[in-house]
């Protein structure tokens, strides 16, 4: 099936696109590089033992389709925080966040490339290994901020099938639903 994974006879993984359908998720993935952000710049004078010990943010970010990427690691989601909670969620993200966004950065970047190495037409793809998991990653991200933006909530996500042709968002679900099972058909093709 056309813009699906499926399981090669030697056991791998293999996705075969159009053009239009690859054009489709570079678009997506160049989009989510621009949410996520660069990354840092590297300086030639940088002293790299600093570098690694790099601080990140302590505050959740206001756009809430990068507090979804990036949560807090205490505390449930939604709900106001005591002081002692926030800190404790501050201290974690200001050491975690920037490597968790250099991840992020790195799943999507590799999608892009890959999609690139077919030459702006269609073609098969067949990532293996550690590229399955950063097209599970970059797949997952790009499902997370759609969600957010169409404001999508796990009890109503059938009501995304009856929206009428004229609604503005059904571009955005169509690529939101395309994005999911093709999630899920990678998922079934690694277990086989």
């Amino acid at each position: 099936m056309a813009g699906m994974f499926e399981r090669t006879r030697e056991g791998g993984t293999a996705i075969a696109l159009d053009e239009v359908e690859a054009d489709i998720l570079r678009s997506l993935e160049v989009q989510m590089l621009e949410l996520i952000g660069p990354g840092p710049v590297d300086e030639p004078d940088q002293d790299p033992l600093a570098a690694l010990f790099a601080e990140g943010p302590t505050e959740a970010p206001a756009d809430p389709a990068l507090a979804r990427l990036f949560p807090d690691a205490y505390g449930e989601p939604g709900e106001s925080a005591d002081a002692q909670t926030k800190a404790f969620a501050g201290e974690f993200r200001r050491y975690t966040e920037l490597d968790l966004r250099a991840r992020k950065r790195e799943d999507a970047l590799h999608v892009v490339r890959a999609l690139d190495s077919l030459g702006g037409r269609g073609g098969v793809l067949e990532p293996t290994g550690e590229e399955r998991m950063r097209w599970l990653g970059a797949l997952n991200d790009l499902r997370l901020t759609m969600g957010v933006r169409l404001e999508v909530v796990e009890e109503d996500e059938g009501g995304l099938y009856q929206l009428p042709d004229g609604d503005e968002r059904k571009p955005l679900v169509m690529a939101y639903l395309w994005l999911g099972a093709m999630q899920e058909s990678l998922l079934e093709a690694m277990a086989g």
